[in-house]
């Protein structure tokens, strides 16, 4: 193996462990504006330091990852087909191995479709790719797609499938995970990256990551049970602990839950800041009260919107007394009446 392939292939997998964490954010070249995937760049930036490498098409990688961040690019380069279409698998090359060059890519990958109608095709692609990018030193990565037929994510269709892209010189395969995965990992001679798949509960996606690292598998290539979690930051992060720092099932998963105390819920690029999941839409509904500040006396108490209690309770006019009277000015509720907006901020928390 050239010294130029072994050293792209080990900006992937890293070489003190064979392991590698791929961020796919590549479905738009057949699936279009996917969930959480409808502006790539949002999606990207926050997630691009905690992965080893970026799974993507070269339309993405032009307008929506930073070329100053170093991040290696796994470069799709077949497609051809949508999912509106009749056969996913009828996909060909669309991307030259000389644009792969000048976008800098670490490696190239493409789908074949072992058993389907265009089996033939796939595979002789496949064949002509690494032929054509073994005189640069590409590597080639080969994925064992499956097109809408799930049901064959079993371990012999994926055995076959991985040890054909292997024969025909892939030097790294990404498949699905499934039971008896130990057999596919034995069966094929290079490295085996398992694909994330459709999005599914936190916990079962790293579940399934620690289950195909146990099993042989050289890391994963996750894209939605990452960006269309909730809480993406922790979940890659997460997920790289299993893969890099060997953590098993409770462990990470409570670590996943104490890194979801310091992001936001949902998009976590724009608020990174945040302490708690509900921070988002008190922040937006505290304004509205300020309007309705036509008392001087209302002032002072502005401040503590998340205190239910101590504003309807306790009057305006005796706040230097302390607390002490406010039971005996309990009827003196009246002209509190007018400060009910102000509970509205405090409301909102529940919603």
């Amino acid at each position: 193996m050239d010294w130029g392939l072994k050293n792209r292939i080990a900006s992937i997998l890293k070489p003190n462990n064979g392991r590698g964490v791929m961020l796919a954010v590549d479905h738009g070249y057949f699936l279009g504006p996917t969930e959480k995937l409808e502006v790539p760049k949002k999606t990207i930036a926050p997630l691009v330091k905690y992965c080893d490498s970026l799974m993507v098409t070269r339309g993405v990688v032009r307008t929506s990852v930073d070329p100053n961040f170093p991040v290696p690019i796994v470069l799709r380069v077949s497609g051809g087909s949508s999912i509106i279409g009749e056969d996913l698998s009828n996909e060909e090359i669309t991307t030259s191995i000389k644009d792969a060059i000048r976008i800098n890519a670490s490696a190239l990958a493409m789908s074949i479709f072992v058993g389907a109608k265009y089996e033939h095709n796939s595979l002789v692609n496949l064949g002509n790719l690494v032929n054509e990018a073994q005189e640069y030193g590409l590597p080639v990565l080969a994925v064992t797609a499956v097109g809408k037929e799930l049901e064959k994510r079993d371990a012999r269709y994926l055995s076959l499938s991985c040890r054909i892209a292997a024969e025909f010189g892939a030097h790294m395969v990404k498949t699905y995970y499934c039971e008896n995965f130990e057999k596919v990992v034995s069966s094929c001679p290079v490295p085996v990256i398992v694909a994330g798949g459709p999005k599914i509960p936190e916990r079962d996606a790293l579940a399934l990551t620690y289950n195909s690292i146990r099993a042989g598998a050289a890391g994963v290539d996750m894209g939605r049970n990452i960006w269309q979690s909730q809480y993406p930051i922790p979940m890659i992060r997460a997920v790289r602990a299993i893969i890099h720092s060997n953590y098993d099932l409770n462990q990470v998963y409570d670590l996943f839950q104490k890194l979801c105390k310091e992001y936001p819920i949902g998009n976590n690029n724009q608020r990174p800041s945040g302490n708690t999941p509900n921070q988002n839409r008190p922040q937006n509904q505290q304004s509205q009260p300020r309007p309705n500040q036509p008392k001087p006396s209302q002032k002072p108490n502005q401040q503590r919107p998340s205190q239910k209690p101590q504003p309807q309770e306790q009057p305006q006019k005796q706040k230097p007394q302390g607390q002490k009277p406010q039971s005996q000015k309990q009827p003196q509720k009246k002209p509190q009446q007018q400060k009910q907006p102000q509970p509205a901020a405090a409301q909102a928390k529940t919603q």
